[in-house]
């Protein structure tokens, strides 16, 4: 019998894991913060912000959380810095710096 995605830890033998390691419950990119791997990080800038959206919808890891219509300041949790929503944004109300 196969673990679930919160039970995997480094104590699990390879017995115990699926095939390839893959994981077939949804959601369990929650469990972990992938946002560590990001070599750039996007930085909001509120006030030059149209609320136009088009950058929430053109991240690949949803990290633009939109709130009664409004985005919200990044998930940095799990943004990976890849750039597209600085890409798409014609405001420059998102800045991309170099992680420190």
């Amino acid at each position: 019998m196969s673990k679930k995605a919160s039970e995997i830890n480094e104590q699990i033998p390879w017995q115990e894991l699926t095939t390839g390691c893959e994981i077939y419950e949804p959601a369990t990119s929650r469990l972990t913060m992938t946002g560590e791997w990001r070599s750039k990080v996007p930085v909001f800038h509120e006030e030059k912000c149209k609320q136009c959206l088009l950058c929430a919808p053109f991240c690949p890891d949803s990290s633009i959380p939109v709130k009664d219509g409004k985005r919200q300041d990044f998930d940095y949790d799990h943004c990976k810095g890849c750039g597209i929503c600085y890409t798409v944004c014609p405001f420059d109300a998102i800045e991309l710096k170099e992680v420190q």
